[in-house]
């Protein structure tokens, strides 16, 4: 099954960081599945990192390199992902969310995501 995790379980994961759930963990260490990371989540750490926030201080393409080196699927971002935001209800303003979320919807994967209100969008989104 192909995992889609919304862009703090992508950090977490990559830097074994503690704040990983381990629901999250047996999951990615399953041979079973495939992680998939988002190009909104590399497009999102370049734009928080470059903006100083302090949970985002990592390089995008480091991370990416990472990622793609340890076995993750990169989900490129398409104009069908872009177009079906619009079909997403109101709940959260941020838009590297309302992406994600969106191609989620688009490509059949399930999203897990460690924030309630992205958790709170119909479809395929597992808090963790």
């Amino acid at each position: 099954m192909k995992l889609l995790v919304d862009t703090h379980l992508v950090l977490w994961a990559a830097f074994r960081s503690d704040k990983l759930p381990g629901t999250v963990r047996t999951l990615l260490g399953d041979e079973r599945n495939i992680p998939v990371f988002s190009v909104v989540s590399l497009w999102e750490v370049a734009i928080k990192s470059s903006l100083g926030r302090s949970d985002f201080q990592v390089d995008p393409g480091r991370l990416r390199r990472s990622l793609l080196d340890n076995g993750w699927e990169e989900l490129p971002i398409a104009g069908h992902h872009a177009t079906a935001t619009i079909r997403l209800p109101s709940l959260h303003r941020d838009p590297f969310d309302r992406l994600l979320i969106a191609q989620a919807m688009v490509e059949g994967l399930m999203l897990y995501t460690a924030d309630r209100i992205v958790a709170g969008y119909p479809g395929s989104i597992r808090l963790v």
